[in-house]
């Protein structure tokens, strides 16, 4: 599992746009209490789907 922070690093993203992808459904993720969590196979996804762009 990968927080929101760690997807911005990784992603090379802000962590206002991890969020917006998030709850836009973009980038699969689900909440623990207020925190954001992600599979780390979800972001290589994200990061499939750009590549092809």
């Amino acid at each position: 599992m990968l927080t929101a922070r760690e997807v911005a690093a990784y992603l090379r993203l802000t962590i206002t746009t991890v969020y917006n992808l998030a709850a836009s459904g973009e980038l699969r993720g689900f909440k623990i209490g207020k925190s954001w969590r992600f599979e780390r196979s979800e972001v290589l996804k994200r990061i499939a789907v750009a590549s092809r762009r």
